[in-house]
């Protein structure tokens, strides 16, 4: 059975400002969770052009994340066959990703995102059918919501206070009930995740592991969007470009080097920025 649901992300930012900032908080992550033995392989980046979607930029990746899969999933395979590969195609305000993972080749899991300048108030950003929209759930993400899951634990969410965080460089938060409705400026991120796991005796399990891992990576992402703002405030798109242009090559340096004693993130965490300088630097 093909599960539907529609996650909506509420953010305390102008649609010109989340372009940068969730480009920017993306690349850290993934800069926070490669290392010597696992992390984010960037295959390809480079600009595309559809017909629906229109022009923008194509990314290619694999995950190599075993350390973050559930113990019973590992019992299927070997770790090799649990990395993930994601296609991307990302024409701002919209965007449409594609994961695929080798031992599941019969699944497919797909997100679609709309990105609109209003609370969430838009009852069908996606333009479904009727009979789509019968079948999808919704669900509004609190990124102020100070609940953890299991999935959060998974995913080493880090725990991020915004009902007490304030911004330096913007005066915004903190992120008190019913920032939602009275924030401004606003946005909202439309995710429409459709999930088909067509596995006798597991498929069902599978598909609602796969939406709530989702969800949990969505909520971590975009609490650290607005934590974050102080470091990408400010920033423009080709900055943002040249970014992700040496994040590549960081993260392709770091998942072939031996790990080195001591290593761990020590002492007070480095910005994006100040991490590629310090790369950058040794080379």
């Amino acid at each position: 059975m093909v599960k539907i649901k529609e996650f909506r992300i509420v953010m305390p930012m102008s649609m010109e400002e989340y372009e940068i900032g969730i480009s920017y908080t993306i690349m850290k992550m993934e800069q926070q969770n490669t290392n010597s033995k696992e992390g984010v392989e960037v295959l390809q980046q480079v600009p595309f052009e559809d017909e629906k979607l229109g022009k923008g930029q194509y990314t290619s990746k694999n995950y190599h994340l075993q350390s973050k899969i559930p113990s019973w999933m590992k019992g299927f395979a070997p770790a090799s066959a649990l990395t993930v590969h994601e296609e991307s195609w990302c024409a701002y305000p919209n965007s449409r990703t594609v994961i695929k993972c080798p031992l599941f080749s019969k699944c497919s899991l797909t997100i679609d995102t709309v990105i609109r300048p209003d609370n969430g108030c838009s009852e069908n950003a996606h333009n479904l059918t009727s009979e789509q929209l019968a079948a999808r759930e919704v669900e509004v993400v609190d990124i102020a919501s100070q609940s953890r899951d299991y999935w959060s634990k998974v995913i080493s969410a880090p725990n991020v206070d915004l009902t007490a965080f304030r911004s330096q460089r913007t005066s915004r938060g903190p992120l008190l009930k019913g920032w939602m409705d009275s924030c401004r400026p606003v946005m909202t991120t439309y995710k429409l995740v459709i999930m088909d796991a067509p596995i006798w005796g597991l498929g069902e399990r599978l598909e609602d592991c796969i939406i709530a891992g989702e969800r949990a990576l969505f909520l971590a992402c975009h609490r650290l969007c607005f934590a974050w703002i102080d470091e990408w405030y400010g920033m423009t798109l080709d900055q943002i470009r040249e970014m992700e242009r040496q994040t590549d090559l960081l993260l392709k340096k770091t998942l072939k080097k031996p790990a080195k004693a001591g290593s761990k993130h020590d002492g007070k965490r480095k910005t994006l920025k100040e991490e590629i300088v310090a790369v950058g630097s040794c080379t």
